[in-house]
């Protein structure tokens, strides 16, 4: 969530971590690797809904009973992912952020629900949850403190992982807040990771850590994923299109770097999608959403299904632009060119067929046409000899056949994006050329 700068607090955290590490040198992490790569989840990317963009740490139930964080909210949320459609389109988890906890763990160590807020605890919550044929999320933080200044995991690490198991829980959110070190904050990732996957329940595990790694060292892809289902790389996302601007760029930047470690089991999370909400123009909206698609990102909403319009809830409910993201070959995209204020995406899927994304970045001006060669996209193969080409987004509609020597025209609004599927007619004749 909140960056924190990370830097030594105390000699006792000090001796604490020296401690943490000398024990980490001692288990046997061969083994918990294997279970954490291997875990049978999140073999697409995790779908859901997840409360911090919208919600924050909204605490005043008194004035704004129907806003803070509650079990009555996610309450509310189950029933309506259920009567509403989304537990139909693939959005599974509902997810609890930050400050859902009491100021204090209870007289065995154990974290424990506000009182107030959540009467029944995390166990009845879980219970709703699963009746609905919904799993449910929660949030934990590496460091001493979550970013809002609740308890967090360190020292605790097998007990919350324990507590988490016996409450129900199906994902943790792990936050790197208040973390003392780079060691420290290796060494809690890895140990709740080996913890999780001790209870034996089947928990995803989102994690934070390379957020916190990048401003001092760069992550270790390939070791981040034998341990975590997805990772989050940037800063948090912000209901404004500067925020998802941002993120789009951070990621083509670093796309050498993160691109192949993405993969049934592991992704990216560029963070939530905040569609339905305040800040995007419907244009930003399906840009963000045709992205998120062809980055391979779990697909974790951050706004109130309960007030919603009915263009965004078809929008994150399109079951076209779904399978895409979803895609069982779980190749992440990339950004294959960018010049004159367009930029082009590209994602290998199953069955040789491509989706690849037009944005204009332009925010001056109205539509602007866009051209492209055919034998340009999908590394010369997708449309060889010929293809079937289908835009989903802004709207859908078949373009029709192509040959690998066509070029496509198309019209891109403002900040825009056109979301198009590439299908092969001939797959023996490119199967020659992979």
């Amino acid at each position: 969530m909140i960056t924190v700068t990370m830097q030594l607090r105390s000699r006792e955290q000090q001796l604490g971590c020296a401690l943490a590490l000398r024990f980490l040198a001692l288990v046997p992490w061969g083994i918990p690797r294997a279970r954490a790569l291997d875990n049978g989840l999140a073999m697409t990317p995790t779908m859901g809904w997840l409360h911090w963009e919208r919600f924050m740490c909204n605490l005043d139930c008194q004035e704004e009973p129907d806003f803070c964080i509650s079990e009555q909210l996610f309450m509310q949320m189950a029933e309506l992912m259920v009567s509403d459609g989304w537990k139909d389109a693939g959005y599974e988890y509902l997810c609890i952020d930050d400050c859902w906890m009491a100021p204090q763990r209870d007289s065995k160590g154990r974290l424990q629900a506000d009182p107030q807020r959540f009467p029944g605890g995390i166990r009845r919550l879980a219970n709703y949850v699963h009746s609905k044929g919904l799993k449910l999320g929660i949030y934990a933080d590496v460091g001493n403190k979550t970013c809002a200044g609740f308890p967090g995991s360190f020292g605790y690490y097998d007990i919350d992982a324990q507590t988490f198991a016996d409450w129900g829980v199906d994902l943790l959110k792990f936050d790197g807040c208040y973390c003392d070190s780079l060691e420290h904050l290796a060494y809690g990732y890895k140990r709740m990771s080996f913890a999780l996957n001790q209870t034996g329940r089947s928990i995803v595990y989102s994690c934070e850590w390379p957020l916190y790694m990048w401003p001092l060292q760069k992550p270790n892809y390939t070791e981040i994923r034998q341990y975590c289902n997805h990772w989050r790389n940037f800063a948090d996302v912000y209901d404004s299109w500067q925020s998802v601007k941002s993120i789009l760029d951070w990621t083509s930047s670093n796309q050498e770097s993160i691109v192949d470690a993405a993969g049934p089991g592991g992704w990216n999370d560029p963070d939530m999608l905040v569609i339905g909400n305040f800040g995007l123009s419907w244009n930003q909206q399906v840009t963000q959403m045709a992205l998120w698609a062809i980055m391979a990102a779990p697909l974790l909403m951050s706004n109130d299904l309960r007030h919603i319009s009915p263009q965004a809830k078809a929008l994150l409910q399109d079951k076209d632009v779904i399978a895409i993201n979803q895609d069982p070959l779980g190749k992440q995209g990339y950004r294959l060119r960018k010049g004159n204020n367009f930029e082009v995406w590209e994602r290998p899927l199953s069955d040789l067929a491509w989706a690849v994304g037009i944005l204009n970045r332009q925010e001056i001006g109205g539509p602007r046409s866009f051209t492209i060669s055919i034998a340009s996209l999908g590394r010369g193969v997708a449309c060889n000899p010929a293809c079937l080409i289908t835009q989903l987004l802004p709207v859908k509609r078949e373009l029709g056949f192509y040959e690998w020597t066509s070029r496509l025209k198309t019209q891109i609004n403002p900040t825009g994006t056109v979301l198009l599927r590439l299908e092969e007619t001939n797959q023996d004749a490119s199967k020659s050329l992979l």
